[in-house]
């Protein structure tokens, strides 16, 4: 059983990553001025993929799968739910496109419901509820001005839920290395198929689309700087989260990750002096409320 020490430890963990991941997600706005999503994640994998070469050698890594095809599917399934968190971070802030994806349990609830035959009481039926209400809160009015495109982040929290349901149930005794060598090379694969079908068959887009759309093009070293910074603050964040969900019961580790919203939105603050209004704050509150919620119901 965890002790209180080790509970501690793991909070601590996920904060860092929590911090990192929302100091490095706030920079995407710089690299979606140049580049485009699928250049942005073929370039970040190819930068972890030579980080993973370092790493492998001199921590003595083991990335060979169990499963292939189990690792392949969730690998799918996880990359394209972060092609759309990225995309969202392109025309969104972080803290409202966070929020989309945090809406994972809710949709990790409703798919073992109606998917798996799991039996779900009262209270996580209003969680649900709850987070719902938080999603249209966060959304807001300016959800009918973007469009279909203002759903792009909740799309990501449940291809994120179905992810999180694969890694339990298709990838049992898989390695978290291995699953994260698996999760960008998906993206690496996702990305460069992306680029090339827009090189085959140039498409313009304005706004929210513009960083969707936009095919390859020559980034400044600003950029490349700072997909680097992302590559790199993606591996440190994901094996501190990692950490913490081994020094923990993942029931207690789950409700420490949503530490991601207010950080995402202290970074807005200081970085470019961004602040969520009382709608946007409500919703978030919601959302986590409704996490907490399922999360510790779940237990």
């Amino acid at each position: 059983m965890t002790d209180k020490n080790h509970t501690a430890q793991a909070a601590a963990a996920i904060s860092a990553y929590a911090l990192i991941i929302g100091f490095t997600d706030n920079y995407v706005r710089v690299i979606a001025s140049e580049i485009g999503l699928w250049q942005f994640h073929l370039t970040r994998s190819l930068m972890v993929a030579g980080l993973l070469a370092l790493a492998v050698p001199l921590f003595r890594l083991d990335l060979r799968p169990r499963n292939f095809r189990a690792v392949a599917a969730r690998s799918v399934v996880h990359g394209v739910a972060m092609l759309c968190y990225f995309g969202g971070l392109g025309f969104l802030p972080v803290p409202q496109v966070a929020a989309g994806l945090f809406t994972a349990p809710i949709f990790v609830l409703l798919i073992t419901r109606f998917f798996y035959g799991e039996r779900i009481g009262l209270v996580r039926i209003l969680a649900v509820a709850v987070g719902f209400a938080g999603i249209l809160l966060v959304l807001g009015p300016e959800a009918a001005r973007l469009g279909p495109a203002a759903a792009i982040p909740v799309l990501g929290g449940a291809l994120y839920a179905l992810g999180n349901i694969a890694t339990q149930r298709w990838c049992p005794g898989e390695g978290a290395v291995t699953l994260t060598a698996g999760f960008f090379a998906m993206l690496g694969v996702l990305g460069g198929a992306g680029l090339l079908l827009l090189a085959l068959f140039p498409m313009a887009g304005e706004g929210p689309l513009a960083f969707i759309l936009r095919g390859p093009a020559l980034p400044s070293g600003t950029v490349l700087f700072w997909v680097f910074v992302q590559a790199l603050g993606s591996l440190v964040a994901v094996s501190l989260m990692v950490k913490g969900y081994q020094l923990a019961d993942a029931t207690r580790a789950a409700v420490f990750e949503y530490v991601v919203l207010p950080a995402a939105a202290l970074w807005g603050f200081l970085l470019w002096g961004e602040v969520p209004g009382l709608r946007e704050w409500a919703g978030m509150a919601l959302i986590w409320l409704a996490g907490v919620a399922i999360v510790l119901r779940g237990r």
